[in-house]
């Protein structure tokens, strides 16, 4: 199992954030599992989060890959790389940022829209940019950089990295009354189900849990020979500003709603499951989907005090799950 996912609500600067991702890795766990680890933690520190948001995704997707790159030098696992489709809120805005081939998609007026773009060496622009770097891409299966690399952006890639590189493709959305739910998710997902089939089976469940379960359940049908991790992501009420007021930025251990998002253990959830070897039908008796709540604790309308969230420590037999305060 090389996917892993986080899911955080932060206060930054008087301000309350959320901060969703899955990450994909490839040659070994290490590099996805280091993304999860210090991603979030790089971007909430940077000094212009708040006011300069896309410049800071950028920067803090760069030093964490250099600093993958610096504290994998003399690992066993060196080599190994991971992609990440991440979704950050700030206030009455979504900033969707991915690197390589997992992807997000939204439900905005009862229609899928995808958010971020898969990263693939075939695609004209990066093919063109591959081979101003000097190198080249050529079909083995499928189109690889090197003949190696099935993505053309990733964190990590040491041997690759001139080509393959870490820098984010960022689109932004208004949180608003028409933005329905936020769906991130592995290639393992999106290799066997459409844009629209994944929105039209959320929209058929009620709780958030349920639908990333029945997503990787569906995956798992129609054969995906891939790790599937999925992050459903509700919106359930009309969105306003999350600023803090000069009243309850006084309030000892209480913070701002984000927005007027709604987000419970409910609400936010993320299911993982080893897929590996559907394609010949041996399948892994811990094949059932496990689903992991993100939070224990509502925000609301109303300011609330820090709530603890899941900090899910994954590893390739599916890992540990404990509780974090943040």
């Amino acid at each position: 199992m090389e996917d892993f996912f986080e899911t955080r609500i932060d206060g930054v600067n008087g301000e309350i954030v959320g901060l969703f991702g899955v990450f994909d890795g490839h040659g070994g766990a290490r590099a996805a599992e280091y993304v999860k680890r210090h991603l979030f933690s790089n971007l909430i520190t940077h000094p212009k989060f708040i006011s300069d948001t896309k410049s800071a995704i950028t920067d803090a997707y760069n030093h964490t890959d250099s600093e993958l790159l610096k504290a994998s030098e003399n690992s066993h696992n060196r080599d190994a790389g991971s992609t990440a489709s991440t979704a950050i809120l700030v206030g009455d805005r979504l900033l969707v940022a991915n690197v390589g081939d997992s992807r997000a998609v939204i439900s905005r007026g009862g229609n899928a829209i995808a958010v971020s773009r898969d990263h693939k060496p075939d695609q004209s622009d990066e093919r063109e940019r591959i081979e101003n770097a000097g190198g080249f891409v050529m079909w083995a299966g499928t189109w690889r950089v090197g003949g190696v690399l099935a993505v053309s952006r990733a964190f990590g890639d040491r041997l690759l990295k001139q080509y393959v590189v870490a820098d984010p493709e960022i689109q932004e959305e208004k949180i608003d009354e028409s933005l329905e739910f936020l769906i991130l998710a592995s290639d393992g997902l999106w290799d066997v189900v459409s844009n629209e089939e994944a929105v039209a089976m959320v929209k058929e469940v009620e709780g958030s849990e349920d639908s990333a379960k029945k997503l990787v359940g569906e995956a798992i049908k129609r054969g995906s020979a891939d790790n599937i991790t999925c992050v459903v992501v509700r919106f359930l009420e009309k969105a306003s500003s999350s600023h803090v007021s000069s009243s309850s930025s006084k309030e000892s251990n209480q913070m701002p709603p984000l927005g007027d998002l709604k987000i419970s253990s409910n609400e936010t959830n993320q299911v993982q499951i080893d897929s590996e070897n559907t394609s010949t039908g041996n399948k892994p008796e811990n094949r059932k989907p496990v689903a992991a709540s993100s939070l224990t604790e509502q925000v609301n309308r109303k300011p609330v005090s820090a709530s603890s969230s899941t900090d899910a420590d994954q590893s390739g037999s599916g890992g540990e799950m404990k509780q974090t305060p943040f």
